[in-house]
């Protein structure tokens, strides 16, 4: 691999990691290092070193969990083809949901809180701040463009779900919908970040909490914990399935390098709570590879980090300060990121993901931000919901604030193509249980055929290049057949390369499923229409 390639990756910091026994094998075959999480010596602005994971990768990695993306060489062991990375596009009736309602006044956006598919009622259901800084509010759609504010009985006549009272500010929160609880009356979780003035010694100071809070249907609330522990504005919680833990992304500040993030995770939502200052770990910041804008110059820093399982990885949303101008709305926007082990990052691509528009007058001329959960899945396309703010020329304010929606491609973060000529790309060893092979793959004008390998790189038997059923189509779920061979049952168990042979078209993601219908087993973020619960256990029969 090239310097330069190397210089591109990983997380901004210096990693110590330990050479003791490994703590955890991940599903797949990822080994953490003793301690957990990593020790980080400096979070630095200097080009971040590559995550440990792709420097050695494991011998033979498990591929049940997911569809395989190809957002990095992690599964690749070598390849002709060449990658792409593609960008999310903003939906055409932006923004989605504004705010129309005397109590919103101004402000209807989701600054983190939540957008999730809830599949008990049918239902996409998003959080989200009504009022600035004022209370948290809900609303629901069945289609993910169109949303409907309900009439509640929390206070009556509105969509208020929670509002802030005693002189307190909230800012911003995370809601998630917990498919895997067990609790019915704990299935919804709430954490936000309140700002409370108090009076002390006769003056009055900024204090800060960050309560824990359920709720068995999103509406009704009950706090449980007054304070997870010492944070800053801004701090953001996920969960991560992979690990069966929670993980606060905590706001934190270091010279030199402005907000950062530090790290805690928890396996049970209330235990380890609260930490002390300075118990979590340095996590992750913006770096010298975030480019400044040309009309501040000013080193990026990282205002906020939401993350969520996706398929086989973790889908980092990363929200990129690059400076304030005196004259508008911070520009911030998102870009993305990803992870294997929950903790380093690969951050290849730092164009803007979702960027704000530089056009005055737009609904998100400033401050583009991204919503608690990331994505849904709906149909072949990703849902990215993002707070964005119109603004006040000639002023900071976020004048009015509203949620948009934008869209990819399902896996289509990043594509490896080949033109005319024919390109090649070998898996590492790999080991499955399951017996069909799918692929994600754009060659309607081209072909795509695959070949089965031992771990010496010879032909398995009739899972050959020339015996495989030509693939010339555009669409995201697509089986891989060979001809007098009902299925890959013969191989599952073995180490195994797959080697894929593609002319004028672009692969995004392969996968080994147990089902005919192509059932990825993989995570589905916020989920979507058609998935029952947080995998993806239906396959061609979600909608």
């Amino acid at each position: 691999m090239s310097p330069a390639w190397i210089a591109c990756v990983g997380l901004a910091a210096v990693v110590l990691v330990s050479r003791g026994a490994a703590q955890e094998t991940l599903y797949n075959g990822i080994r953490l290092p003793s301690p957990w999480p990593p020790r980080v010596q400096a979070l630095t602005h200097a080009s971040p070193p590559m995550p440990p994971y792709l420097l050695s990768p494991p011998g033979v990695v498990p591929i049940d969990v997911g569809r395989q993306l190809l957002v990095d060489d992690f599964l690749i062991e070598h390849t002709t083809l060449t990658r792409t990375f593609h960008l999310a596009e903003y939906h055409g009736e932006n923004p989605v949901l504004k705010p129309d309602k005397p109590w919103e006044q101004d402000c209807a956006m989701a600054f983190s809180d939540g957008v999730f598919y809830d599949p008990k009622d049918r239902l996409f259901k998003m959080w989200y701040m009504g009022g600035y800084l004022k209370a948290t509010c809900y609303a629901t759609s069945t289609d993910g463009i169109r949303w409907d504010k309900p009439s509640l009985d929390v206070q009556p006549g509105t969509n208020v779900v929670l509002l802030e009272t005693q002189g307190a500010l909230r800012d911003s929160s995370t809601v998630w919908l917990d498919l895997e609880e067990k609790d019915l009356q704990r299935r919804y979780k709430m954490f936000r970040f309140l700002i409370e003035e108090k009076e002390v010694d006769g003056q009055k100071k900024k204090g800060y909490r960050l309560p824990v809070s359920f709720s068995p249907d999103g509406i009704h609330w009950t706090e449980a914990v007054a304070n997870a522990g010492p944070c800053g504005d801004r701090t953001s919680i996920f969960y991560n399935p992979f690990r069966s833990v929670w993980v606060y992304g905590l706001r934190d500040g270091q010279k030199g390098v402005g907000r950062t993030r530090r790290y805690w995770e928890t396996p049970e939502v209330l235990t380890g709570l609260p930490w002390k200052g300075g118990q979590p770990a340095p996590w992750v910041g913006a770096d010298d590879l975030d480019p400044p804008r040309d009309d501040l110059k000013t080193p990026c820093e990282l205002y906020n980090l939401d993350a969520v399982a996706y398929e086989s990885v973790l889908l980092g949303l990363f929200s990129i300060w690059r400076g304030q101008p005196a004259n508008r709305a911070k520009p911030n926007e998102v870009c993305v990121g990803f992870s294997r082990d929950g903790f380093h990052w690969y951050r290849p691509d730092r164009r803007p993901f979702i960027p704000v528009s530089e056009r005055q007058g737009d609904w998100n001329w400033g401050n583009v931000q991204s919503a608690g959960g990331c994505c849904l899945v709906k149909g072949d396309k990703l849902y990215f919901y993002v707070s964005g703010r119109k603004g006040v020329p000639g002023s900071r304010s976020s004048g009015v604030c509203a949620t948009g929606l934008a869209t990819l491609r399902r896996d289509g973060f990043a594509s490896m193509d080949a033109g005319s000529a024919q390109g090649t790309l070998t898996t590492r060893p790999v080991r499955f249980s399951g017996k069909h092979l799918f692929v994600n793959v754009a060659a309607a004008a081209g072909e795509l055929r695959v070949e089965a390998l031992d771990e010496r790189g010879e032909l398995i038997g009739l899972f050959s290049r020339a015996n495989c059923e030509p693939v010339r189509a555009d669409a995201t779920r697509v089986p891989v057949r060979w001809k007098g061979v009902s299925d890959l049952s013969a191989l599952a168990g073995k180490p195994v390369k797959f080697r894929f042979h593609l002319t004028n078209g672009c692969l995004y993601a392969f996968w080994v499923s147990p089902d005919a219908s192509g059932a990825s087993h993989g995570y589905m973020a916020a989920g979507g229409p058609g998935f029952t619960g947080p995998t993806d256990t239906v396959g061609s029969e979600a909608k």
